[in-house]
């Protein structure tokens, strides 16, 4: 019967010790480094013109596009091969298409390290489908050559036309070249001024911050910490470039609990969205909305017979919208008066208006 026992202690302890870190992770946490960037270690825009060649005749028409045959010509000259102004304008190529080649410089990226890079068609090349990138310079945004980029270019689309018929699957006229070009020129980072650090959160909260703060002296120490302002968190790091990497790890990957955001509600006319925050309350109102359509019935101008045009509007009656405490409460009440996409748009706006809508309505 002890051994029974004792058996029964020794698995329910393995148990125990199984789910011990599960419990000891606090409940929607985020690290620190999803919620804030190191203040001077950001990435860099490059940007240059090259040429794609290889198409199946798909490129750009030359007529049309003389940067390319000018580009093309500036290419061979470099070569060896020596055209007149008057041959290079006169080329007609098909197989040839004019593109612009942007890629992202990461920090701390090092010569001989590959990145990625999009080419996208500047001229009228219907596809640059199976194309292959010339050597281009990348440059940024003070003028140097930072990477070089080279290699064939793989588009995420297929199109074929025949008898005056066309069909396009996704776009055609844009691809990437993973890993097609290399740093050639690094950019100088420094990690922090002096002996802080600054951390910079994504989106300015003095809640959070000063959350995040606590976080980092609770497990670094107190005083290692202090927010600055609503962004920015000053902290103090250690001065040897080996230490400070593994300070910064271990920081960065603090669990911490954000603060709740402002109740916010973004509306977008173009599409018809709308995204509500989790504070978003209502209060009491009354909302009578018509939808209004307009018929236009073709006429016949040869004729003499003009268009018929009706306006209809359809009777919206008067609804009460009951005050909703939560989020949920707020999309059940707004679903009661069974207005689309559109029509809700111009609701939220009229009670924004009138001080129903508790949050802040922001039209994109």
């Amino acid at each position: 019967m002890k051994t029974n026992h004792g058996k029964w202690y020794r698995q329910a302890a393995i148990v125990a010790a199984c789910l011990l870190p599960l419990c000891a992770q606090p409940a929607f946490a985020e690290r620190i480094k999803d919620l804030a960037t190191i203040q001077g270690v950001r990435n860099n825009q490059l940007i240059g013109y090259g040429i794609v060649v290889g198409l199946d005749n798909t490129g750009d028409q030359t007529t049309q596009t003389p940067m390319t045959t000018q580009a093309l010509g500036n290419m061979l000259s470099q070569m060896g091969v020596n055209l007149t102004t008057d041959q290079a304008t006169k080329l007609q190529l098909k197989n040839v298409a004019g593109v612009v080649v942007t890629a992202t410089l990461p920090a701390f990226a090092k010569p001989g390290q590959p990145i990625d890079v999009t080419v996208s068609s500047m001229g009228n090349a219907k596809s640059i489908r199976g194309g292959t990138l010339l050597m281009t310079q990348l440059k940024g945004a003070d003028g140097q050559v930072y990477a070089i980029a080279q290699g064939n270019v793989l588009v995420g689309g297929v199109g074929a036309s025949a008898g005056g018929s066309k069909v396009t699957v996704n776009h055609l006229s844009a691809g990437r070249v993973p890993g097609g070009a290399t740093v050639e020129r690094s950019v100088p980072t420094s990690v922090g001024q002096g002996g802080f650090i600054y951390y910079e959160l994504e989106n300015m909260d003095f809640g959070t911050a000063q959350i995040v703060v606590d976080a980092i002296n609770k497990n670094m120490g107190a005083g290692t910490a202090q927010a600055v302002d609503g962004r920015r968190i000053a902290v103090r790091a250690p001065d040897e470039l080996d230490a400070r990497v593994s300070f910064l790890g271990r920081i960065d990957n603090l669990d911490v609990k954000p603060a709740i955001g402002l109740a916010r509600v973004i509306i977008n006319p173009r599409t018809g969205s709308v995204v509500m925050t989790q504070k978003v309350t209502l209060q009491s109102c009354a909302v009578a909305h018509g939808s209004l359509s307009v018929t236009v019935d073709g006429g016949q101008p040869l004729t003499g017979q003009g268009a018929d045009i009706q306006v209809s509007q359809a009777n919206g009656s008067l609804m009460n919208v009951k005050a909703g405490a939560n989020l949920a409460d707020v999309v059940k009440a707004l679903n009661a008066l069974g207005a689309n996409p559109l029509d809700l748009l111009a609701i939220l706006q009229a009670m924004k208006a009138a001080g129903a809508l508790r949050a802040d309505l922001e039209v994109i």
